[in-house]
């Protein structure tokens, strides 16, 4: 399978160069929306993809990767009805239905999830606060997961999960 395939590969390549390998609790951690993405842990290394694109698709890598791990605590960023500009309706109810998609398969699994707000996470991680300039702040968050998890390809897409993971891997 591939998530058999990835741990091969990860195995002692990235055992010691990122700052989740430090401890043994398998976490998985989530950041919704269709730009963001998904990261976990497993004992020996982290590892973390962009959202994948289609419910289905959703369903499967999160099956996959939950059975994979050792019944891990997976990590969620709670969202709210605003997202930092102005959204119509139509937008907001859809981005609500697939964060609320994302739990029931999670709850479907028997996850554990716990969900934190991002004011919540980015103050754990001394990050300070968003300042009007979105992709400034990106690239910030980008760069200290790039310094975290120096091994991984980090992306825009996948930077706040493996924040996330970072914040899960201190506090639970």
């Amino acid at each position: 399978d591939r998530v058999g395939s990835l741990v091969v590969a990860l195995e002692g390549k990235n055992q010691g160069k990122n700052s989740c390998s430090m401890t043994t609790k398998e976490l998985m951690a989530i950041d919704p929306g269709k730009s963001g993405g998904i990261a976990w842990k497993m004992a020996y290394g982290a590892r973390a993809i962009p959202m994948p694109e289609t419910e289905r698709d959703i369903c499967e890598k999160l099956k996959e990767i939950y059975y994979h791990l050792d019944k891990p605590t997976v990590i969620v960023e709670e969202v709210g009805g605003y997202i930092g500009r102005p959204q119509p309706g139509s937008a907001m109810f859809t981005f609500g239905r697939n964060f609320g998609f994302l739990l029931g398969v999670l709850a479907s699994l028997g996850a554990r999830v716990v969900l934190v707000g991002p004011q919540k996470w980015q103050g754990f991680l001394g990050l300070g606060k968003s300042e009007g300039n979105k992709t400034k702040w990106k690239n910030k968050l980008k760069a200290r997961a790039q310094n975290l998890f120096p091994s991984l390809g980090v992306t825009l897409a996948t930077a706040d999960a493996l924040l996330l993971l970072e914040y899960g891997n201190k506090t639970e």
